[in-house]
């Protein structure tokens, strides 16, 4: 067994707990155990609300750009600087949905709502350290050399994104509780809300509609400052409902001194990978942004256009977490197995469709963020110029994804965070950073000796393709291999 993966045996019977009272079984007579109407069944809510999340992104990037391209360029660094410290803390909170998953499939309800409120308390203590990068917003962006104008935009974004943390880990804990038992509609109806608010305020501030001040990307940072708190407040409402408390014991709960070092064990790992992971790209983006405005321009749409690719495959594999965690608190690993290879199939046959409008319709996706201004018209054509080609490594990245996300959250859904974290950090660096690095500081010199080499984005985006490429294997691998099946999250029953 590798070091930090030490399994815990569930019990090979689970027996009732507390009360007594059996959760409902998400499988019906006519829907087969791991297979497609169960896990769709699951997950549509979970890829409709991480669409609502996809809308919100688009529309932001489309109205900014309609405002300012020098805006659109701007917000996706200073989102990415944000993601860095934040998806490790979201990792955390987000992995309440695991161990929710788990007590529900071994029948101990009694056991989730201590869970998620160890979530909780995570969430309000981090989220209020996090408050403090807004008052280091401009030393923080200015680790990119971006140009000035650059910077005083990513600054002004992220310290509307800073104060957003706090509601935003609220929902994250909250959520895994409503997704780890399977009521995926309440996460869709949570994130619809703080969507609506954030898209229609959006609408107001960036150019000042109705009366509103117009606040241009400022107004987009309020936006989602206030959508997340309209979303957290409605999720703790919903938690805290009187049928939950008597059930799932979500009252507040006292802190657990074992149960949240458990949350700090395999959660922590998990939001360690979502920093190297977005450090990387972090670092990436940087790297690109030095070869200038247009190439900084070009990779922001690019991954904004993927978006459209990688959310809703997002809520396919938050779905295989679920199912898979719920199907080992039950001690049925080989119906973890089947659900996996079937939100394969799911996600590889979504990804085969979206990547034939990358490739042949890549002007169409374009005009949508075309600015109104003809003066910036030239600057977002010399942007749309690149995009095309860099969306044809989005096209062959994302087909290696659908393997990289199924088998990652079947992964995590057991437990087998640490090694999911390795892999993310071990492989990033080589191949995708460094060349990326070389690349850039030294193109000069490699397109004198080598003048048919082309412009160093491609190259660039050609290493990201490859490091996706390479970690997806990685992760076919370690499933197949079979540990995962032997471990949980959850402590073991006591003995009768």
């Amino acid at each position: 067994m590798d070091a930090g993966t030490e399994p815990t045996l569930a019990p090979q019977s689970p027996e009732p707990q507390n009360n007594g009272t059996p959760h409902p079984s998400p499988l019906t007579p006519h829907s087969p155990a791991g297979g497609s109407r169960e896990l769709i069944k699951l997950a549509l809510p979970l890829i409709l609300s991480q669409s609502f999340m996809t809308i919100q992104i688009a529309v932001d990037r489309v109205l900014l750009s309609r405002h300012n391209p020098d805006e659109v360029a701007a917000s996706f660094p200073a989102v990415m600087l944000f993601w860095l410290p934040f998806g490790l803390l979201q990792g955390v909170c987000g992995y309440v949905s695991t161990f929710v998953a788990q007590y529900t499939g071994a029948n101990r309800p009694n056991r989730v709502g201590p869970a998620v409120w160890q979530g909780l308390y995570f969430a309000v203590l981090a989220g209020m350290l996090f408050s403090l990068v807004a008052v280091f917003a401009t030393e923080i962006v200015a680790l990119g050399a971006h140009s000035e104008k650059l910077q005083h935009l990513e600054a002004v974004y992220l310290r509307y994104l800073a104060f957003a943390a706090l509601p935003m880990l609220i929902i994250a804990a909250v959520n895994g509780f409503f997704s780890g038992r399977g009521d995926t509609w309440t996460v869709l109806g949570i994130d619809a809300l703080g969507t609506s608010v954030n898209v229609s305020l959006a609408l107001l501030l960036i150019f000042g509609n109705w009366g509103c001040p117009e606040m241009g990307i400022a107004g987009a940072g309020l936006a989602v400052v206030a959508g997340s708190w309209v979303s957290a407040v409605f999720a703790l409402a919903l938690l805290l409902r009187p049928k939950f408390r008597a059930l799932y014991h979500t009252h507040a709960a006292l802190p657990e001194r074992e149960l949240f070092g458990r949350l700090l064990r395999f959660g922590g790992p998990a939001g360690i990978q979502m920093f190297f992971d977005v450090l990387a790209f972090t670092l990436f983006t940087l790297l690109v942004g030095r070869l200038g405005d247009a190439a900084m321009g070009a990779t922001s749409l690019t991954i904004t256009l993927n978006m459209i690719t990688f959310l809703p495959m997002l809520g396919l594999g938050q779905a295989v977490n679920i199912l898979v965690g719920q199907r080992l608190g039950e001690n049925r690993p080989e119906v973890a197995e089947r659900t996996t290879y079937t939100g394969l199939r799911w996600m590889f046959g979504y990804i085969c469709c979206i990547c034939a409008l990358y490739l042949f319709t890549p002007q169409l996706l374009l005009a949508a963020f075309e600015p109104d201004a003809p003066a910036e018209r030239e600057k977002f054509a010399a942007i749309a110029a690149v995009v095309p080609t860099l969306l044809i490594c989005v096209a062959i990245y994302s087909l290696a994804d659908s393997m990289n996300l199924a088998f990652s959250f079947a992964l995590r859904g057991a437990g087998d965070t640490l090694f999911v974290t390795l892999i993310t950090f071990t492989l990033a660096w080589p191949l995708m950073v460094a060349p990326t690095f070389f690349v850039v500081t030294y193109r000069a010199d490699l397109q004198d000796r080598f003048p048919h080499m082309g412009d160093p984005i491609y190259w660039a985006w050609a290493f990201a393709t490859l490091h996706i490429i390479v970690m997806s294997v990685c992760f076919l691998l370690r499933f197949r291999t079979g540990k995962w099946k032997a471990m949980r999250v959850i402590e073991q029953t006591p003995a009768n």
